[in-house]
């Protein structure tokens, strides 16, 4: 059995501006590392393909849903009029909210990417892969039943988790968020369906400026002061595996976002690869005794090129064992 590597090229066209951190170059920076490394020769490779709108009604409203294809919409307008007029279409994009826009990419890649994480569901259910890696973007885990916001525009890991309930009548799943910022998107999402257990940390107070009280029982992340570093993280991960462990999942999805990483200037946490790497070893180690080892892990941020790099390696290393 292997590891499986979902990605498209669309998910590197989405393109909000020059100075933004959640740029293209982030999945170059992940694919040139595992390439250079021989990672990548051990994975299998798989296209990321188009969600449905069912699928995505899942987790997200009718609502949310149709105001991005309207967005979409607008922006392949706008290219249109910046192309007669002589003008490069790249400068064409929509504002979502303050700080996430879409191009005329943007919304293909927010369908491959969540339709990359419901295929790897399907791979895994099928027993076709072991786990999987989704190297897609935009990432998810901000964005809520009703509205997109913080770089996501559909939550990845929610329409994944909901998709390994309602089409393939699993009981009960968990999410892993190990980013540095809350991921406000999945509780608002998994609150109201406690089948869906939600764990992990994130640094606090911090934006979203969410998740401190959580919102249900089965909404658990804890956060976690500035400045706390790996050997304070695993103690709190701990916690974490523990309720994970309780809950027994049928499957496991990870929002595996690196921006905890000390090199990351996004965040103000201290974690290192050796941090990422133990992390992926503990949660498989839960995988493995209740959910027949599967697990999908979905890249959310981290924005220091190098450091996310290594990072991925490093949580793909262990998925894979290699």
């Amino acid at each position: 059995m292997s590891t499986g590597y979902f990605t498209h090229k669309a998910c590197s066209l989405h393109d909000m501006g020059a100075g933004h951190p959640e740029k293209p170059e982030r999945l170059a920076a992940i694919n040139d590392l595992l390439l250079a490394s021989g990672v990548l020769d051990a994975l299998v490779a798989l296209e990321a393909p188009v969600a449905s709108k069912e699928q995505l009604a899942r987790a997200h409203s009718t609502v949310h849903i149709e105001r991005l294809a309207d967005f979409n919409a607008l922006v392949h307008q706008n290219a249109k009029k910046a192309e007669d007029g002589g003008q490069c279409i790249r400068s064409a994009r929509v504002p979502v909210d303050p700080d996430t826009s879409m191009n005329t990419y943007s919304f293909e890649a927010a369908l491959r990417a969540a339709g990359a994480a419901i295929a790897a569901t399907d791979a895994v259910m099928a027993g076709e892969l072991s786990n999987a890696f989704c190297a897609v973007r935009p990432p998810g885990h901000h964005a809520m039943r009703e509205r997109a916001m913080g770089f996501c525009l559909f939550n990845n890991v929610a329409i994944a988790a909901k998709h390994a309930l309602e089409h393939h009548g699993l009981k009960r799943v968990a999410i892993v968020d190990f980013d540095v910022h809350h991921g406000n998107g999945t509780e608002d999402i998994a609150a109201a369906d406690p089948r869906m257990l939600m764990v992990g940390f994130f640094q606090h107070p911090f934006y979203p400026y969410t998740g401190s009280p959580a919102l249900a029982a089965h909404t658990a992340n804890e956060p976690v002061p500035v400045y706390t570093a790996g050997q304070d993280i695993r103690r709190v991960f701990e916690g974490c595996l523990q309720r994970l462990d309780a809950f027994a999942p049928e499957m496991i999805f990870v929002s595996a976002g690196f921006d905890a990483h000390r090199d990351d200037d996004l965040g103000q946490l201290g974690l290192n690869e050796a941090d990422y790497a133990w992390m992926t070893e503990r949660i498989m180690e839960v995988a493995a005794r209740h959910s027949k080892s599967r697990l999908v892990s979905c890249l959310e941020g981290g924005y220091n090129l190098n450091a996310l790099a290594r990072s991925v390696q490093s949580h793909v290393r262990v998925l894979a064992a290699v």
